[in-house]
Protein backbone atom coordinates (compact mmCIF):
# COMPACT_ATOMS: atom_id res chain seq x y z
CA UNK A 1 0.00 0.00 0.00
CA UNK A 2 1.64 3.35 -1.06
CA UNK A 3 2.42 5.89 2.30
CA UNK A 4 3.11 9.02 1.63
CA UNK A 5 4.43 11.19 4.79
CA UNK A 6 5.98 14.84 5.45
CA UNK A 7 8.96 16.04 7.77
CA UNK A 8 11.15 18.32 8.81
CA UNK A 9 15.14 18.04 9.73
CA UNK A 10 16.41 20.48 12.50
CA UNK A 11 19.98 20.86 10.61
CA UNK A 12 22.14 20.04 7.58
CA UNK A 13 24.97 18.35 7.34
CA UNK A 14 27.70 20.31 7.25
CA UNK A 15 30.30 17.57 5.68
CA UNK A 16 28.02 16.48 3.01
CA UNK A 17 27.40 20.27 2.53
CA UNK A 18 30.72 20.64 1.95
CA UNK A 19 31.05 17.88 -0.31
CA UNK A 20 28.46 19.52 -3.11
CA UNK A 21 30.75 22.73 -2.96
CA UNK A 22 33.78 21.09 -3.95
CA UNK A 23 35.58 21.14 -0.32
CA UNK A 24 36.70 18.04 1.92
CA UNK A 25 36.69 18.46 5.70
CA UNK A 26 40.22 19.36 5.33
CA UNK A 27 39.63 22.54 3.94
CA UNK A 28 39.16 25.17 6.31
CA UNK A 29 36.30 27.72 4.91
CA UNK A 30 37.13 31.44 5.75
CA UNK A 31 34.96 32.74 8.56
CA UNK A 32 33.00 34.42 5.96
CA UNK A 33 32.53 31.36 4.15
CA UNK A 34 31.26 29.62 7.10
CA UNK A 35 29.21 32.53 7.91
CA UNK A 36 27.57 32.84 4.58
CA UNK A 37 26.82 28.99 4.61
CA UNK A 38 25.21 28.97 8.03
CA UNK A 39 22.81 31.93 7.06
CA UNK A 40 21.86 29.72 4.01
CA UNK A 41 21.14 27.14 5.46
CA UNK A 42 18.65 28.87 7.88
CA UNK A 43 17.15 29.81 5.13
CA UNK A 44 17.30 26.89 3.51
CA UNK A 45 15.54 25.12 6.57
CA UNK A 46 12.78 27.50 6.89
CA UNK A 47 11.65 26.64 2.88
CA UNK A 48 12.06 22.50 3.29
CA UNK A 49 9.19 21.50 2.92
CA UNK A 50 10.09 17.64 2.81
CA UNK A 51 7.81 15.01 1.58
CA UNK A 52 7.90 11.08 0.47
CA UNK A 53 5.82 8.43 -1.14
CA UNK A 54 7.23 4.90 -0.59
CA UNK A 55 5.47 1.33 -1.26
CA UNK A 56 7.11 -2.19 -0.86
CA UNK A 57 7.21 -4.85 -4.15
CA UNK A 58 8.27 -8.25 -4.58
CA UNK A 59 11.70 -9.24 -6.16
CA UNK A 60 12.83 -11.53 -8.64
CA UNK A 61 15.79 -11.56 -11.11
CA UNK A 62 17.46 -13.41 -13.06
CA UNK A 63 20.71 -12.65 -13.73
CA UNK A 64 20.59 -9.24 -14.80
CA UNK A 65 16.90 -9.27 -15.63
CA UNK A 66 14.98 -7.83 -12.91
CA UNK A 67 11.31 -8.09 -12.01
CA UNK A 68 11.22 -5.12 -9.79
CA UNK A 69 7.49 -5.90 -9.19
CA UNK A 70 6.59 -2.52 -11.16
CA UNK A 71 8.36 -2.37 -13.72
CA UNK A 72 11.14 -5.12 -15.66
CA UNK A 73 14.78 -3.90 -16.52
CA UNK A 74 17.82 -5.20 -17.19
CA UNK A 75 20.44 -3.78 -15.15
CA UNK A 76 23.98 -5.63 -14.18
CA UNK A 77 24.70 -2.72 -11.18
CA UNK A 78 20.98 -3.47 -9.57
CA UNK A 79 21.12 -6.52 -9.84
CA UNK A 80 24.21 -6.54 -7.41
CA UNK A 81 22.80 -4.15 -5.31
CA UNK A 82 20.14 -6.12 -4.67
CA UNK A 83 21.71 -9.60 -4.13
CA UNK A 84 20.00 -11.48 -1.78
CA UNK A 85 17.04 -9.52 -1.30
CA UNK A 86 13.49 -10.82 -2.16
CA UNK A 87 11.97 -7.44 -1.91
CA UNK A 88 12.59 -3.29 -2.46
CA UNK A 89 11.33 -0.41 -0.97
CA UNK A 90 10.60 2.29 -3.86
CA UNK A 91 10.32 5.87 -3.12
CA UNK A 92 10.38 9.08 -4.06
CA UNK A 93 11.07 12.43 -2.32
CA UNK A 94 11.75 16.11 -2.31
CA UNK A 95 13.69 19.05 -0.11
CA UNK A 96 9.92 21.23 -1.72
CA UNK A 97 9.96 23.78 -4.04
CA UNK A 98 11.20 27.05 -2.02
CA UNK A 99 14.68 25.71 -2.17
CA UNK A 100 14.28 26.20 -5.92
CA UNK A 101 13.04 29.62 -5.34
CA UNK A 102 15.83 30.33 -3.04
CA UNK A 103 18.61 29.02 -5.60
CA UNK A 104 16.69 30.93 -8.44
CA UNK A 105 17.01 34.26 -6.27
CA UNK A 106 19.94 33.62 -5.47
CA UNK A 107 21.50 33.22 -8.92
CA UNK A 108 20.53 36.56 -9.56
CA UNK A 109 21.92 38.51 -6.78
CA UNK A 110 24.95 36.48 -5.74
CA UNK A 111 26.82 33.96 -7.10
CA UNK A 112 28.44 32.56 -3.76
CA UNK A 113 24.97 32.39 -2.51
CA UNK A 114 23.62 30.82 -5.46
CA UNK A 115 26.54 28.05 -4.30
CA UNK A 116 25.61 27.52 -1.05
CA UNK A 117 21.94 27.10 -1.77
CA UNK A 118 22.65 24.70 -4.37
CA UNK A 119 24.90 22.92 -2.00
CA UNK A 120 22.69 22.94 1.03
CA UNK A 121 19.94 22.17 -0.70
CA UNK A 122 21.51 18.89 -2.18
CA UNK A 123 22.80 17.94 1.10
CA UNK A 124 19.09 18.53 2.57
CA UNK A 125 17.50 15.72 0.27
CA UNK A 126 19.98 13.68 1.03
CA UNK A 127 19.50 13.89 4.78
CA UNK A 128 15.98 12.97 4.21
CA UNK A 129 16.69 10.45 2.21
CA UNK A 130 18.42 9.02 5.46
CA UNK A 131 15.39 9.50 7.40
CA UNK A 132 13.75 7.80 4.90
CA UNK A 133 16.03 4.91 4.76
CA UNK A 134 16.39 4.71 8.96
CA UNK A 135 12.26 4.65 9.17
CA UNK A 136 12.54 1.60 6.58
CA UNK A 137 15.26 -0.42 8.42
CA UNK A 138 12.86 -0.38 11.27
CA UNK A 139 9.52 -0.99 9.11
CA UNK A 140 10.70 -3.85 6.91
CA UNK A 141 13.67 -4.90 7.76
CA UNK A 142 15.26 -3.12 4.71
CA UNK A 143 19.19 -3.37 4.67
CA UNK A 144 21.11 -2.41 1.31
CA UNK A 145 22.26 1.12 0.69
CA UNK A 146 19.54 3.23 -2.04
CA UNK A 147 20.04 2.88 -5.56
CA UNK A 148 19.01 5.48 -8.04
CA UNK A 149 18.24 5.62 -11.58
CA UNK A 150 21.21 6.90 -13.52
CA UNK A 151 23.64 4.74 -11.11
CA UNK A 152 25.81 2.34 -13.00
CA UNK A 153 23.57 1.05 -15.72
CA UNK A 154 19.87 1.70 -14.62
CA UNK A 155 18.46 3.93 -17.06
CA UNK A 156 16.87 6.98 -16.21
CA UNK A 157 14.15 6.53 -18.00
CA UNK A 158 13.00 4.02 -15.26
CA UNK A 159 11.81 7.19 -13.65
CA UNK A 160 8.36 6.86 -15.88
CA UNK A 161 7.88 3.52 -14.08
CA UNK A 162 8.64 5.13 -10.58
CA UNK A 163 6.54 8.39 -11.41
CA UNK A 164 3.40 6.04 -12.71
CA UNK A 165 3.75 3.46 -10.17
CA UNK A 166 3.84 5.80 -7.07
CA UNK A 167 1.59 8.39 -8.32
CA UNK A 168 4.14 10.60 -7.52
CA UNK A 169 3.23 13.95 -8.83
CA UNK A 170 -0.49 13.83 -7.36
CA UNK A 171 1.12 12.49 -3.71
CA UNK A 172 3.69 14.99 -3.10
CA UNK A 173 3.74 17.11 -6.25
CA UNK A 174 7.15 16.41 -8.09
CA UNK A 175 7.01 16.24 -11.84
CA UNK A 176 9.05 14.50 -14.29
CA UNK A 177 10.49 16.23 -17.68
CA UNK A 178 10.11 14.60 -21.15
CA UNK A 179 14.09 13.67 -20.18
CA UNK A 180 13.25 12.09 -16.98
CA UNK A 181 14.50 14.77 -14.54
CA UNK A 182 13.02 16.28 -11.60
CA UNK A 183 11.28 19.47 -10.56
CA UNK A 184 11.51 20.81 -7.63
CA UNK A 185 15.07 19.70 -8.62
CA UNK A 186 16.08 18.62 -5.22
CA UNK A 187 14.27 15.37 -5.20
CA UNK A 188 15.07 11.86 -5.34
CA UNK A 189 13.78 8.64 -6.36
CA UNK A 190 15.54 5.34 -5.37
CA UNK A 191 15.56 1.76 -4.61
CA UNK A 192 16.39 -0.01 -1.20
CA UNK A 193 16.68 -3.78 -1.10
CA UNK A 194 15.22 -5.99 1.51
CA UNK A 195 16.98 -9.34 2.44
CA UNK A 196 14.65 -12.37 3.46
CA UNK A 197 14.41 -12.29 7.75
CA UNK A 198 15.75 -15.11 9.97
Amino acid sequence: MIKVISGRLDGIDRRETLHYLGLTVRDIPSAESVALVDECEREALAAQDLRAVYDIYDYFADGDDLDLGFAKVRSHSLALSLAGCDKIVLFACTAGVGIDRLIAAYSRLSASKAAAMQALGAALVEGWCDKIQEMCVREYGANKNRFSCGYGDLPLTLQRDIFAALSVTKHIGITLSDNCFMTPTKSVTAIIGIKPRG
